[in-house]
C-alpha cells in the first residue's frame, strides 16, 4: 500500500534537510569528491564514446586518465606558474596605473581633478587598497593550495575518485533506479532526464566554450604584446560562463591595460578592442549554438543568485555544486509549474486556464 502523499513529502522534506545538514557540517573535507564527481560526469560521454568504438569500460577509464594526468601535467608546469605571476604583477601594477589614470584626468579635466577632491582621494588610495587586498588574496590562496593537505586532497585524491567514479558510473546510475520509489520513478526518471539534458547543455557544453574562450583571450592577447594578457584572457574565459559578463569584464580591462600601455598607438588599441569583438561573434554565432544549443533554464540572475547563495552558506565546495543544484532546482520548478497550471487550483471548477 503506497503512502499518503503528505508522509511522503515528508519524508523526502526529512531526508533533504539532513543531506543539508551534511553537506555543511562536511564541506570542509568535500571538496576533492565533488570536483571528482564533477570531472567524472563531464568525463563519462568521452567513455561511453570509447566502449562504442571498442574499448571495454575499465581501458576507456585508464586511457582518459592517462590523456587528462599528462594534460594536467603539461599546464601545471607550463601556464600555471606564469599565470600566477601575471596575477601578482597586475595587482603590484594597480598603483602606477591609478596614478597614471589621475594624471591623465588631471591633463584634460583640471576642474575634475582638484587636489582634495573626492575623485582625486579616491583614487590615491584605490590603488594601494586594491595592491594590499589583492597581494593579500592572492597569498591567501596560494597558501591554502600549497598547503600539504590540500596538495595531496587534490593532486592524489581528486584523480583516484575521478578514475573510480568514472569506472562505475553506468552501474552507480542504475543501482540508483534501482531504489527509486516504485510509484513516483517515471516521473523521477523523467525529471532527472530533463536535469541532466540542463546540465549536459550548461556544465559540458558552457565548461568547453568558457575553455576554448579563456585560450583563445589569452594567446590573442598575448600576441597583441597586452602586458597581462593571459591572466586578463583566463578571467575573461573563466566568467563567460555568464552571458555577456566575461566579454565585457575582460574587455574592459583589456582595453584600460592598452590605453596606458598604447597610448597614442591606435592600432594596437583597435587590435585589442578586436580580439574581444572577435570573441563575441565566435562564441555567439559558433561555440554556444554549437555546444551549448538553446536555452538551458539558467537564467543569468538565478545562477548569479546560486553561486552568492551557496558560496556564502558552504564556502568554495558550495559554488561548484551552486550550478548543477540550481539547474535541478530549476527543472523542478518547471515541472511544478506545469502540474500546477494542470490542476484545479490554477484552471477552476471550470477548467477555462487560458483565460
Amino acid at each position: 500500500m503506497a503512502l499518503p502523499v503528505r508522509d511522503q513529502l515528508k519524508y523526502w522534506g526529512i531526508a533533504a534537510v539532513v543531506f543539508l545538514a551534511l553537506l555543511w557540517l562536511l564541506s570542509g573535507v568535500l571538496l576533492p569528491f565533488v570536483l571528482g564527481a564533477a570531472i567524472a560526469y563531464f568525463l563519462d560521454p568521452v567513455a561511453d564514446w570509447l566502449e562504442k568504438h571498442g574499448f571495454r569500460r575499465v581501458w576507456a577509464t585508464v586511457t582518459i586518465t592517462l590523456f587528462a594526468a599528462v594534460v594536467f601535467v603539461v599546464v601545471l608546469l607550463l601556464v600555471v606558474p606564469e599565470l600566477s605571476k601575471q596575477a601578482l604583477a597586475l595587482v603590484n601594477t594597480a598603483p602606477e596605473l591609478l596614478q597614471n589614470l589621475q594624471a591623465f584626468l588631471q591633463d584634460r579635466f583640471p576642474s575634475v581633478m582638484v587636489p582634495g577632491s573626492t575623485l582625486h582621494d579616491s583614487l590615491q588610495s584605490l590603488g594601494e587598497t586594491i595592491k594590499s587586498r589583492g597581494v593579500e588574496m592572492l597569498d591567501g590562496v596560494l597558501a591554502s593550495a600549497l598547503s600539504l593537505i590540500n596538495v595531496i586532497a587534490l593532486i592524489v585524491l581528486v584523480p583516484v575518485v575521478t578514475f573510480y567514479l568514472l569506472l562505475d558510473w553506468d552501474r552507480m546510475v542504475a543501482q540508483i533506479d534501482q531504489l527509486l520509489p516504485r510509484d513516483p520513478a517515471p516521473i523521477i526518471r523523467r525529471l532527472a532526464h530533463d536535469i541532466d539534458h540542463t546540465l549536459a547543455a550548461f556544465i559540458r557544453g558552457q565548461g568547453t566554450v568558457c575553455l576554448i574562450l579563456g585560450i583563445y583571450y589569452a594567446v590573442a592577447l598575448m600576441l597583441t604584446g597586452l602586458q597581462f594578457g593571459l591572466v586578463v584572457g583566463a578571467l575573461a574565459g573563466v566568467i563567460s560562463f555568464i552571458p555577456y559578463v566575461g566579454a565585457i569584464t575582460g574587455g574592459a580591462l583589456a582595453l584600460g591595460l592598452a590605453l596606458f600601455q598604447f597610448w597614442g598607438d591606435w592600432w594596437m588599441i583597435g587590435a585589442v578592442a578586436a580580439v574581444f569583438f572577435a570573441g563575441q561573434m565566435l562564441e555567439g554565432n559558433v561555440l554556444t549554438p554549437k555546444l551549448v544549443g538553446g536555452s538551458v533554464g539558467l537564467h543569468p540572475v538565478w545562477l548569479i543568485f546560486a553561486l552568492s547563495a551557496f558560496g556564502s552558506l558552504f564556502g568554495f565546495v558550495g559554488m561548484l555544486v551552486a550550478v548543477p543544484v540550481s539547474a535541478a532546482i530549476g527543472v523542478i520548478a518547471r515541472w511544478a509549474i506545469a502540474q500546477y497550471k494542470d490542476s484545479r487550483l490554477y484552471r477552476g471548477i471550470t477548467g477555462r486556464g487560458g483565460d
